[in-house]
Order: C-alpha cells, then structure tokens, then sequence
C-alpha cells in the first residue's frame, strides 16, 4: 500500500463519517480527522475507527483543509469530505499507483453528485472533475473560505468519487445558504466591492451559462433546477457582499463557520 494519509474535514457528521472512513481505510495507512467542535458522535465514532482526530473551530473550507494536512504523517493526502466515497475501480486505481516514483504531483477524478437517491448530472453537474489527491510538499489547497481547490496541473483520472451532495432538495437550499455567505467572506477578504448591479448581471448570467450554454434546457427538470441554484447562489453571495460593506460587519462574525 503507498503511504497516503486520507483526510476529513467534519462538523456533525455522525450518520457519514463511518462509510467515509471505511472508504479511505482501503487506500491509506493514516486517516485524519479534523472536526469543527461537533456535538453529535462524530468524533467518538471516528477515534473507534482508528482515525486521529483533532478539534480546530472551522477556519472557512480551504484553511481547514490545509490544517488538517498538518497533522500527516505522509507526503500523500487525499482529501475527501465527510459525504463523500471512493468507487471501487478508484480504489484499485489508487492501490496500482507507485506514488514514490511519479512525477506528478496531484491527481484529478470525476465526481458523481447526487440528491438524496437522484444522480444529478445536468448543466456541468458531471463530471465536476476534483483534485483530491496530491503531494503537499509540493501542492496544496488555495485559501478559499468556501469550495476551495488544489492549486495544481494535475493527472486526469476517469475513475470517480461519490458525492452525496445534499440529502434533499431542502438541504440544497440551506447549503446555497451557508456557501454563499463564506463566499462573501472570501470577496470581502480579497478586496472585491460592493455594487447594485452585480448581483442582477452576475446572476442572470449564471443562469444562462447554466441553462443555455452547459445545457440545461434540454435536460429537463434537473437542468432548470441547477440553473436556479446557481441563479439564487450568484445572487446571495454579491448581496451579501454588500450587506458587508453596508453594516461594516466583520465577516467572521457576521456569517457562520460551519454547516
């Protein structure tokens, strides 16, 4: 087995961390867990599985990320969220692999998104190729507070992840919540002004590159459905942005850390 330590960002996580530690246990020799003080069993369920666990309050998606990398023991990481799995071909993929001798220094994978039961892949919502595996000597995530990536030409792998998404379509809405506002914390961050138009244009635009341009209309509900999460996402996080300007808030306090 190479050595690679599997990392997990967590927050509440008790019905997911089991299937998703089970998960990296096939392909890493170390598991690291990094929780946003859970109150549920998250935790405890991952120290009985043998993962290292540590407690860090949520730093925003990428700094967290990033942190939990500084517990490894390993060069390797992959990093998989807590409602993410691996597919067995990606297992046996990444257990072929001799990681001492490449020289690449990460690897992308497609990504299968589903709904509750419903595999979403309408408007680019597959193959939504991610890097999750990589040489953090090397590489690492950006600082986004909000879907962060692994800054790296990385080696495209056909095999996939699992992603369960959002549980339901209600779960999706609360997400676009909480997603949007570290968006507007990241903007605030990186200097981006407030405007009265933005959020229209940027949002009408969303929701024509989504329905139009990737798509959409032609591939029924779900189409039109990721069109307008898009839509309503673009739209919060600009006017979010604004109310940060407009209360002088201090976006750490102003928005929640975690989901």
């Amino acid at each position: 087995m190479n050595k690679i330590t599997g990392t997990i960002i967590t927050l509440n996580n008790e019905k997911l961390i089991t299937d998703c530690i089970q998960s990296l246990k096939k392909v890493c020799d170390e598991i690291i867990v990094l929780d946003s003080l859970s109150s549920d069993r998250t935790i405890e369920i991952s120290k009985e599985l043998g993962a290292k666990t540590f407690l860090q309050e949520f730093l925003g998606d990428g700094p967290q990320k990033k942190k939990a990398a500084t517990y490894a023991k390993n060069k390797w990481i992959l990093s998989i969220d807590a409602d993410e799995r691996l597919e067995d071909e990606l297992i046996d993929f990444i257990n072929s692999l001799s990681l001492e001798d490449t020289n690449e220094t990460a690897f992308s994978f497609k990504r299968r998104n589903f709904c509750g039961s419903k595999w979403i892949k309408a408007a680019s919502f597959y193959p939504d190729r991610v890097t999750r595996l990589y040489n953090r000597e090397v590489v690492n995530y950006n600082t986004n507070t909000s879907h962060a990536f692994v800054e790296a030409k990385a080696k495209k792998i056909d095999y996939h992840i699992i992603h369960f998404t959002y549980s339901s379509y209600t779960d999706w809405i609360d997400k676009i919540n909480f997603y949007s506002s570290q968006s507007a914390k990241t903007m605030h961050i990186q200097g981006v002004k407030r405007s009265t138009i933005r959020p229209i244009t940027h949002s009408l635009f969303a929701f024509f590159k989504k329905l139009i341009f990737k798509g959409g209309i032609f591939q029924g509900i779900d189409g039109f459905t990721v069109a307008i999460t898009t839509m309503f996402n673009t739209y919060m996080k600009y006017t979010k942005l604004n109310e940060l300007y407009d209360t002088k808030a201090d976006p750490d306090k102003h928005f929640p850390k975690s989901k």
